[in-house]
């Protein structure tokens, strides 16, 4: 028998609302226009029909943003398609009355170099990178910290990983402070040294 959370997803996933979601073809054919009908914005709509359904946790991955060369011409392929479904996913969920009970994060593992390098790309840049965070309680319209004129370094309220975690961990019903039990019985903060930053909540 399975039993945790996986338990959980095996059940969701055996429910008649659950299963019904992944049948798009039932959604409502111009909201799947408004989203477009490619993979990526399609599985935005999933998102969305998943957490209606009852979900409590959707990832989605849209990968392959390592450009170390031509970045200009890999970012203008990229970044409309990324833009349109995250919008019309925020849109849609604010329009159902989700939004403000479902925390969308938009996360990226780190930031690139401030400057292009030889090959027309940029390099792994650890010191400053964005996220987006909509709805579950954030401030809307809210930009908190901010970099130096050339990305290249932290300038102003800048947001650590702790901290980030912490926020996030807070908004989902966890408590960034608990202390669980690692197998050899060594007692581990869920998030060490980390604070829930305030001013991104609502």
């Amino acid at each position: 028998t399975m039993d945790g959370f996986d338990g959980q997803a095996l059940e969701f996933l055996q429910r008649r609302a659950a299963l019904e979601s992944f049948q798009l073809e039932r959604e409502e054919s111009r909201l799947r226009d408004r989203y477009a009908r490619n993979s990526w914005r399609q599985s935005a709509l999933l998102a969305r029909r998943l957490v209606e359904a009852g979900s409590t946790f959707v990832t989605l991955t849209y990968g392959g943003w390592d450009h170390h060369d031509n970045i200009k011409r890999a970012n203008g392929l990229q970044m409309p398609n990324f833009d349109k479904a995250y919008a019309t996913l925020i849109r849609d969920l604010d329009e159902r009355g989700l939004l403000d009970s479902t925390l969308v994060v938009v996360n990226t593992e780190f930031g690139r170099t401030p400057k292009i390098n030889a090959t027309g790309g940029r390099d792994h840049w650890p010191k400053v990178f964005s996220i987006a965070l909509a709805g579950g309680g954030m401030k809307r319209g809210y930009v908190h910290g901010s970099s130096d004129a050339t990305g290249g370094e932290p300038d102003n309220d800048p947001l650590n990983v702790e901290d980030y975690a912490a926020t996030i961990f807070n908004q989902i019903g966890i408590d960034p402070a608990k202390t669980l039990m690692t197998p050899g019985g060594r007692p581990q903060a869920i998030v060490k040294d980390g604070h829930v930053v305030k001013e991104l909540l609502a």
